[in-house]
């Protein structure tokens, strides 16, 4: 019996519904599964819920009006610190935000790995995170702290469950085993053990028996095929975000982006040229041609 997972980027899609709360991998405009981001724009899902350290990943969704609701540390392209298109769609009122720093996310994302309510935590005491985000509860501890403070006030950082995660690797098999090369995973192990159904690109898809010397240490090798339902094949998949080693970031695509968020019939002319394509393989035959 075969034990292949191997799909294409609307083969993931096609597993999606609208209304799901979907977890996007990656880091700003860093190693985003941009091609199945395309996919999504393509499709007819909307009413979603992001969960993302998020990039040009978000502000595409919602300049596309596929997103109702985000939970989010940040929405940012790095080299322009605030995602123009998110904050216009913050601006307009369209979009229901939860807001949580970066530690936030990661523990209501480990919460969901680890199969818990919450996780208790520091975090946001005496912030205003607690009346931008009014569903925050806190509790007291049961124990003494290790300085002896009894019956410490904690807030209660909720498990953030999702229904799918999307996810962009350098490196993979067959069965779902990836690795990252680059400086960091960015969550993305929290991201796919927190959710229901996940699906990895990769840049490249190797024979099992070679993973491990591709990623060169087994510490890299931190997706498991035991938590992914799918792998697709998707070379400079991460595109416009960088890929380290890879590639980096493609700064002129980007700006080129960006500023569509100015006027809408920009926005307009830029999701034909460059998202309305009819599959993947059209659009990096464009990349590489630019």
């Amino acid at each position: 019996m075969s034990t292949s997972k191997v799909m294409t980027e609307d083969d993931v899609v096609g597993q999606l519904r609208s209304g799901m709360t979907i977890g996007i991998g990656g880091w700003a405009s860093r190693r985003k599964p941009m091609s199945l981001v395309r996919a999504l724009l393509r499709s007819d899902l909307d009413d979603l819920h992001l969960v993302t350290y998020g990039g040009p990943d978000v502000g595409m969704l919602c300049a596309a009006g596929k997103v109702s609701r985000l939970t989010f540390s940040f929405v940012s392209l790095d080299t322009i610190p605030l995602e123009p298109h998110f904050r216009k769609a913050r601006e307009s009122g369209s979009l229901r935000c939860t807001e949580m720093d970066e530690g936030m996310l990661l523990l209501g994302l480990q919460a969901a790995a680890w199969r818990v309510p919450f996780l208790p935590s520091r975090v946001g005491l005496g912030t205003d995170l607690f009346r931008v985000n009014p569903d925050l509860k806190t509790v007291r501890s049961p124990y003494p702290s290790r300085d002896g403070v009894t019956d410490e006030e904690l807030t209660a950082i909720p498990a953030i469950h999702l229904d799918a995660a999307l996810c962009h690797l350098n490196v993979g098999d067959d069965r779902g085993n990836a690795a990252f090369l680059g400086p960091d995973l960015y969550f993305d192990d929290l991201m796919i053990d927190a959710a229901e159904h996940s699906y990895v690109s990769v840049e490249r898809i190797v024979p099992t028996e070679d993973l491990l010397g591709e990623a060169g240490d087994v510490t890299r090798m931190r997706i498991s095929r035991l938590f992914v339902d799918g792998v697709v094949l998707a070379p400079n998949g991460a595109h416009p975000t960088s890929c380290e080693p890879e590639y980096e970031r493609d700064e002129a695509f980007q700006r080129e982006y960006a500023l569509t968020a100015r006027d809408p019939d920009a926005w307009t002319s830029f999701r034909t040229d460059w998202l309305s394509l009819s599959d993947e393989a059209t659009y990096q035959d464009k990349v590489a041609a630019r």
